[in-house]
C-alpha cells in the first residue's frame, strides 16, 4: 500500500520520542503509538514535506490544559482501543516525511495510518497547540538527525 500523503489531522502509527524521556510524566517512554499530524510544510519542488506530530497516549497528562481527551466515538472511528486516551499538545516531533519512524498499524502490515480526526476535534487541537507554541510551552524534538 505504501505511505499515505501527509495531511493535517491524519493519525499515523509512529515511534514517538518524548522531548525528555526521563521526565516522570512520560512513563510510557519511546514506543510505537498513534500520533496526529498537526502541521505539514511543503518544501521546494521535488523535496519531501516536513511534518509535526503530537502523541496519543493512554496516560493522563500531568497538565490537563495541554492535552485533549479523545471520545470513544472518535476512537472507534480511528480503530483505536477502548481505553481512555489523550492527545498531548505540549510535546511534538518534527521530521521529513515519511521519515524512518512511521510504523505499520498493529495487525495491518501494509497500512501506516488510522484515519483522519474529525474537523471539530482537529480545530480545537490546533487552537490549543498553537497557543502552547506561541507561549513557548510546547517542546519540539527533531527526528531527522537520528538513524533508525
Amino acid at each position: 500500500m505504501g505511505f499515505p500523503q501527509p495531511e493535517a489531522g491524519l493519525v499515523v502509527s509512529y515511534s514517538y520520542r518524548w522531548s525528555d524521556e526521563s521526565e516522570a510524566g512520560h512513563v510510557e517512554g519511546r514506543k510505537n503509538r498513534p500520533c496526529a499530524v498537526v502541521l505539514v510544510v511543503q518544501q521546494a519542488e521535488g523535496k519531501a514535506p516536513v511534518v509535526a506530530v503530537v502523541p496519543i497516549t493512554h496516560s493522563p497528562h500531568r497538565n490537563p490544559d495541554a492535552a485533549i481527551e479523545i471520545s470513544q466515538a472518535v476512537k472507534r472511528h480511528l480503530g483505536l482501543d477502548e481505553r481512555s486516551s489523550w492527545i498531548v499538545l505540549d510535546d511534538f516531533n518534527v521530521f521529513t516525511w515519511p521519515g524512518f519512524d512511521l510504523r505499520p498499524v498493529p495487525g495491518q502490515n501494509d497500512r501506516y495510518h488510522y484515519g483522519l480526526l474529525p474537523p471539530r476535534l482537529f480545530e480545537s487541537l490546533i487552537a490549543k497547540f498553537s497557543e502552547l507554541r506561541r507561549h513557548g510551552k510546547a517542546l519540539q524534538t527533531s527526528r531527522d538527525e537520528e538513524a533508525g
